[in-house]
């Protein structure tokens, strides 16, 4: 009584330890913001890479259908836990109710530190080389600008539930106009490309579907939705298979716009495909226009990227007392606000390392790609162990041809695992002696276990 008299009243806006998110945003907001996190500056970057590494067109485009068919496979698999079990804290709940806040917070610590702040300055640093073409700044103006990039996004969904969603909806939409001019160029506009060798190399699939999946990444992210959907046990299965659907259809039709505008050796020789792409079709002056559109879709991505995974880092202060500055929820603005301050700030970080230390968008894959794929096959071995341990918990969604579909996800998670590790370089080791870092400091961070119900 005396809370809602005055005395014990909550200030507006204040960050509150106890408050947790509440069902804010329908499937629109949703399908933005998946589409968004995955149709991101990686389409504009990773075709060249697939194709230098494809025999012929025709592989190429069987190498983005089978990703496409594999993220597929895994939406199910997340569809049923995601239903199931909602909660902002996505696939750190799930890990959490399989094996234990140990190896849940090993998985915290690698998104906070690789998975989600690392792309994030990634993203930011590709907004500003392309930003830098617009509006040059001198010296340093890609740091600039991607410094710029991180603090007004980590402002906009600080500021609250609404703001960040709008903000989405608004960038998925220019985005996708941007990634539909690439197609009519190249499909209706430009002249076919005259046949030409295929690039000289070894072929390897498993490098390959490591660049396609990577640029398939993200879906996933819909899980940290499912505590803020309406509605979320009956629409998360439809918000990530239609998601995924889309974004199918989209790289399917952007490669083969590249493959008949540029063929496979031009293509795979391209340093910029898209802004080659739209030369051919209308001249030098309409490839400025690339600038613009890289730059939206990089920010896109950042935007939807920095959305989730605060909701990572919020669940993983609920877990763990040291650190429950990162589990207070903003209950007026609907927002993890600690969460995305930290986040920011070690994103804003990482752009400074990177103004001098940045070796391109391969080492940025090497960096994030075996700690992703790690987690991703531990998630996979999770719906097994909560079907066996939790079996009379209503599940809205079930995943079809158990266990043959669940067995198929773990088993590609856990090859592409191994070619993260066989077919990269430093960045892999980089990234492994990160998560290491994690597993010390769960020494002095680990305090008597919070109840599983007190964190969700």
């Amino acid at each position: 009584m005396a809370a809602k008299q005055g005395f014990g009243r909550k200030r507006p806006g204040r960050s509150d330890r106890t408050a947790s998110p509440r069902p804010s945003f329908g499937v629109r907001e949703a399908v933005a913001l998946t589409v968004g996190v995955v149709v991101g500056a990686g389409i504009y970057r990773t075709p060249p890479l697939v194709a230098a590494q494809s025999p012929d067109g025709e592989a190429m485009m069987l190498t983005w259908l089978l990703g496409g068919v594999i993220s597929m496979i895994g939406a199910l698999c997340y569809a049923e836990l995601a239903s199931t079990f909602p909660h902002a804290g996505g696939e750190y709940h799930f890990l959490r109710r399989a094996f234990g806040r140990r190896f849940a917070f090993l998985y915290g610590w690698s998104r906070l530190t690789i998975i989600q702040t690392g792309s994030l300055a990634l993203l930011a640093y590709v907004y500003g080389d392309y930003a830098s073409e617009i509006l040059p700044l001198g010296r340093h103006s890609a740091s600039i600008h991607a410094a710029a990039a991180v603090a007004a996004i980590t402002a906009i969904n600080w500021a609250g539930v609404t703001h960040g969603c709008r903000t989405q909806l608004w960038l998925t939409a220019l985005e996708l106009l941007g990634l539909g001019l690439v197609i009519v160029a190249g499909l209706l506009i430009a002249p076919k490309a005259v046949a030409a060798a295929p690039p000289p190399g070894e072929t390897s699939l498993g490098l390959v579907l490591v660049f396609v999946l990577l640029t398939y990444g993200g879906w996933s992210e819909s899980a940290y939705l499912s505590a803020e959907l309406r509605e979320a046990r009956r629409r998360i299965m439809p918000v990530l298979i239609g998601s995924l659907a889309l974004i199918m259809a989209i790289y399917l039709l952007v490669n083969l716009a590249y493959l008949r505008a540029l063929g496979l050796a031009g293509t795979a020789g391209s340093h910029a495909v898209a802004a080659d792409l739209l030369r051919r079709a209308w001249g030098p002056d309409a490839a400025a226009a690339i600038s613009v559109a890289v730059a939206v879709a990089a920010l896109t991505s950042a935007n939807a990227t920095a959305f989730t995974g605060a909701r990572s880092a919020f669940a993983l202060g609920r877990d763990f007392p040291r650190l429950a500055f990162l589990g207070r929820w903003r209950s007026e603005k609907g927002t993890p606000a600690n969460a995305l301050l930290v986040q920011g700030g070690a994103a804003l970080l990482l752009v400074g390392f990177g103004a001098f230390a940045r070796d391109g968008f391969r080492l940025a894959v090497e960096y994030t790609a075996p700690a992703f794929w790690l987690f991703f096959l531990a998630v996979g071995l999770a719906l097994f162990v909560l079907r066996r341990r939790e079996p009379e918990i209503e599940r809205p969604f079930r995943v079809p041809l158990y266990p043959a579909i669940p067995a198929l996800f773990c088993l590609t998670s856990a090859y592409l695992l191994y070619s993260s590790l066989a077919y990269t370089g430093v960045g892999a080791l980089v990234g492994a002696v990160v998560v290491a870092a994690g597993a010390l400091m769960l020494l002095f961070i680990d305090r008597r276990s919070v109840p599983l119900e007190n964190a969700s």
